[in-house]
């Protein structure tokens, strides 16, 4: 999340969290998507990264951490049916 600040970053990890949680058809309160956005902030960072896509600014950074944590919400989902 380059250029949008902590706070920034605090902001679009709830807004990431909140629209992976709502694609995946989930249901988990605010910290959690806390949690799912910052980490799929990361996950993104990193996917986006090996596949050479560089976005900058709130709703690149945003497009980018929901995707991550779409992809991590799937992951959690896969591991937890076994």
């Amino acid at each position: 999340m380059n250029g949008v600040g902590f706070i920034g970053a605090i902001i679009i990890g709830i807004l990431a969290g909140w629209i992976a949680e709502k694609i995946m058809k989930r249901d988990h309160g605010l910290l959690t998507n806390l949690i799912v956005g910052l980490v799929g902030a990361l996950l993104g960072s990193f996917v986006a990264g090996l596949l050479g896509i560089h976005m900058f600014g709130l709703l690149g950074s945003l497009l980018i951490s929901t995707l991550g944590a779409v992809i991590l919400l799937w992951l959690l989902g896969l591991i937890r049916k076994r």
